[in-house]
């Protein structure tokens, strides 16, 4: 199989990587984007993006002549071999996923493919979206393919170029093989089915993921009712090979680009095909009902004499989903602020990815350039991202910040020997201090 001409449509998170690192494999890649100023950052090597490596591998495309931006996606296709949709698929209405996006550049495209071309859907979308997406363009000599994506931010290089699966849909063997051959001589095993297939291994590898998320915020919660720790209990049924420790870790809950919008997308396919699935349901509302069960525990620490939070100051370490991303998409850590200001707390908040907020979140929140900034005057600190810079903390300068010493840490990834010689009351998840300590 020899190297291919590729075009690459949308410049997000997902087309960002698979562009760079289809160019790290040698192809001659071209990524379009509608947004002009982001295709001028990108061909000056400027990746918005957090995302370690990423920056590195879209210069080396661009150094080597392999990778090149362009905004004119019509254009973009016309010699392409293969065409893959990187198009954001959001929460629509009812928790459909909107494909409204998909469906433009299909419009848009299908008259300057190239005969033969194949199209590929890299985005999450809904099982039959490949036939949709076949009948808008029109052309039975095209093909399209389902190749989703299975990246994790903060390692989503890495994960392109050393997955541990690729899962490629088509009802056509040979457009199958095309593009599991785009991958060259990355070692992985190769999943290869119809698109229906494939379509739905994405959405039920993201429902498992946040299954066993809502399982161990439930198990937390069952270990303080217990007296049992949640790192010991997790311990003891992660090294199980059939169970495994991955995302088993309890939190402020789940969230991100993915996860939310991908499971009520599939319970609404679920709905729509007539098929009861009370796992998931269950699943997505344990993730509310938990956080819900959260700043209840912090209302119940800092209320004032009215029960309430109305004019109570709340430090907030971390804001986005997770630590190693600027994103802040359905985080959790913002799903927890929400909440904390609708009982009339006054939040200030430190994440070191961060220097300004949305326009939208200045209502929510103060963003602060420092953790001691973030906690000043405040009644109790609440850890919310695992940054691990955090840990690290000058916990005795906290202290002398906070007008009352308690500190929510909701990623369990403080030492409540280190808080409590800082004079610090620590308070975890599926776990008591005296068990920490």
């Amino acid at each position: 199989m020899g190297l291919r001409h590729i075009t690459v449509i949308g410049t997000g998170y997902v087309g960002l990587t698979t562009g760079a690192c289809l160019a790290s494999l040698g192809h001659r890649v071209v990524c379009a984007d509608a947004d002009e100023g982001k295709v001028e950052r990108l061909r000056r090597a400027e990746v918005d993006i957090l995302e370690p490596g990423l920056t590195e591998v879209v210069r080396e495309g661009l150094e080597s002549g392999r990778l090149q931006f362009v905004r004119d996606t019509r254009a973009a296709v016309e010699e392409a071999e293969v065409v893959f949709l990187c198009l954001p698929t959001p929460m629509g209405v009812g928790g459909a996923a909107d494909l409204a996006a998909v469906e433009a550049v299909a419009d848009e495209v299908r008259d300057r493919l190239p005969r033969g071309c194949t199209v590929v859907n890299k985005s999450t979308v809904p099982v039959g979206t490949a036939e949709r997406v076949a009948a808008l363009l029109g052309r039975p000599d095209v093909t399209v393919v389902s190749n989703p994506e299975f990246l994790r931010e903060g390692h989503a290089v890495d994960d392109f170029l050393h997955p541990d699966r690729i899962v490629v849909g088509a009802a056509d063997a040979d457009a199958a093989r095309l593009v599991a051959d785009l991958y060259l001589d990355i070692d992985a095993p190769r999943v290869v089915t119809d698109t229906a297939g494939a379509e739905l291994a994405k959405y039920a590898a993201n429902f498992f993921l946040a299954m066993k998320l809502s399982f161990a915020n439930n198990l937390a919660t069952l270990c303080e009712s217990l007296g049992a720790n949640i790192d010991d209990v997790v311990a003891g049924i992660g090294h199980d090979p059939r169970i495994g420790g991955a995302f088993l870790k309890p939190g402020p809950g789940w969230g991100g680009s993915c996860l939310p919008k991908d499971t009520h997308a599939l319970l609404r396919v679920c709905e729509e095909s007539g098929v009861e699935f009370p796992l998931l349901r269950a699943t997505i509302e344990t993730n509310v009902e938990h956080q819900r069960r959260l700043v209840e525990r912090v209302t119940a620490g800092c209320a004032g004499a009215d029960g309430s939070l109305r004019g109570v100051r709340i430090g907030l370490l971390g804001l986005t989903f997770k630590a190693g991303t600027s994103d802040l998409r359905d985080s959790p850590a913002l799903a927890i602020a929400r909440l904390l200001r609708e009982r009339g707390a006054e939040l200030r908040a430190y994440d070191p990815a961060l220097s300004e907020l949305r326009p939208d979140l200045g209502d929510l929140l103060t963003i602060t350039g420092t953790p001691l900034e973030a906690v000043d005057g405040a009644r109790a600190c609440v850890v919310l991202t695992e940054w691990p810079q955090f840990r690290d903390l000058d916990w005795e300068a906290v202290a002398g910040r906070l007008a009352a010493p308690l500190v929510y840490d909701f990623r369990n990834i403080l030492d409540p020997a280190r808080l409590d010689r800082a004079a610090l009351t620590w308070e975890g998840i599926g776990r008591s201090l005296a068990m920490a300590s």
